[in-house]
């Protein structure tokens, strides 16, 4: 015990000695510490956009409603149910009813172009008709600003993220696609949801416009619970009348983001690992010069005594400490930039752009950090190595 406070002792002797050393070599730990906090903050600010579509996409997905698709279909794009179907839906048992009767929702998607505010060119909106009982089903849905549409008139609500990325969306401006004009009604939020990248209308207005009969791409349904889902989905499934695929709303949205996350999340990832090496060599010039500048002040401890154990880990801990305040520093830095940043992007599932925000979270901003700590801790071990093999008589013979 008592050669265990001993070795404590000197290594906070030791780590003292050179913290407070420390900022008389200010400029090779200023670059050190300039250096990480870049690759911190390029680390976050590239993968808080990642963060921002998955937290749209998944904002949305409530555990009690479930989405029907035709069989095989993967997005709503390419889903097609007729008026029959979505009746059959309805009426399936594990659905929720209202005094109006079942939760159901049966849902038109198309696809329109509009210009962005930001740059003019055009980007493809999806419009989305529905019927009354979305309201019920999309319960996260919330007009901020006018009225809903009304069933049988070319009016649509705007989402609030569509109303900010692109031209002609304010309130009680006319929408023109083609040969058909829309009265913007309303403006809805939806929690921060993928619906807020929406525009909506009446379903019979847009299936009259886009002359799609009595049909619909899918049917959003609200169910008594979220463990009524596989009573839902099996009674579905074994009717011969039939050729649907019934998912959790959670899990499709959470689907309909992957490629997207998965590609700017390997990108980031790249980029900060490229530019993390070059912070690891700044990180051991840094180190390197700490060790030669401390070279009489090592060797004398070293003649007084003191263990090669203690001098390891006072490098190591000034490198863990200067690689924290870089971690720091760039981790603010992204948060202060990024984080609430409107953007919008394609989601390659549907085609279609969605409007979000650079969402900087606590733990992109944990993992950052550990991403400094790890570069702080590779480049300060070899030096620290260096540091205690330093032969005693060599050292102070050099000064």
């Amino acid at each position: 015990m008592a050669g265990l406070l001993n070795w404590l002792s000197q290594v906070g002797s030791v780590t003292k000695m050179s913290l407070l050393t420390m900022f008389e070599r200010k400029g090779a730990s200023g670059a050190s510490v300039f250096g990480i906090a870049g690759v911190v903050a390029v680390l976050v600010g590239v993968l808080s956009i990642a963060q921002g579509f998955r937290h749209v996409m998944t904002a949305s997905g409530a555990p009690d409603v479930a989405i029907v698709l035709r069989g095989g279909s993967d997005t709503e794009m390419v889903s097609f149910l007729m008026g029959e179907d979505t009746r059959i839906v309805g009426d399936a048992p594990g659905v929720a009813r209202s005094a109006e009767g079942p939760l159901a929702s049966p849902e038109l998607f198309v696809i329109i172009d509009l210009p962005k505010r930001s740059t003019g060119t055009d980007a493809n909106v999806p419009l989305r008709g529905v019927q009354p009982g979305a309201f019920g089903v999309h319960s996260d849905v919330r007009l901020v600003e006018g009225r809903r549409f009304e069933s049988g008139r070319n009016e649509v609500i705007v989402g609030a993220g569509a109303a900010r990325q692109f031209a002609g969306l304010d309130l009680g401006a006319k929408l023109k696609v083609g040969r058909n004009e829309w009265s913007v009604v309303g403006i809805f939020v939806a929690k921060g949801g993928l619906a807020e990248s929406e525009i909506w209308t009446d379903a019979s207005v847009l299936q009259g416009a886009y002359q799609r009969g009595n049909s619909f791409q899918s049917v959003h349904v609200k169910l008594t619970s979220a463990a009524a889902f596989d009573q839902f989905k099996d009674a579905l499934t074994t009717d011969p009348r039939l050729n649907v695929k019934v998912v959790r709303q959670a899990e499709f949205y959470a689907e309909q983001s992957r490629v997207l996350y998965n590609l700017v999340n390997g990108l980031g990832t790249l980029i900060a690992t490229l530019m993390g090496i070059g912070a690891v060599f700044g990180a051991l010039n840094t180190m390197y010069t700490t060790v030669a500048a401390r070279t009489r002040e090592i060797a004398t401890l070293r003649a007084l005594g003191f263990g090669s154990g203690p001098v390891v880990l006072s490098v190591i801990i000034e490198s863990l400490l200067l690689a924290l305040v870089g971690g720091t520093a760039g981790g603010t830095l992204a948060y202060v930039l990024f984080d609430g940043f409107q953007a919008s992007t394609m989601n390659w599932q549907s085609f279609s752009q969605v409007a979000f925000a650079f969402r900087v979270s606590p733990e992109l901003l944990g993992r950052g950090i550990l991403y400094a700590v790890l570069i702080g801790m590779v480049g300060g071990l070899l030096p620290a190595i260096r540091a205690a093999r330093l032969p005693v008589a060599t050292a102070l013979r050099e000064l």
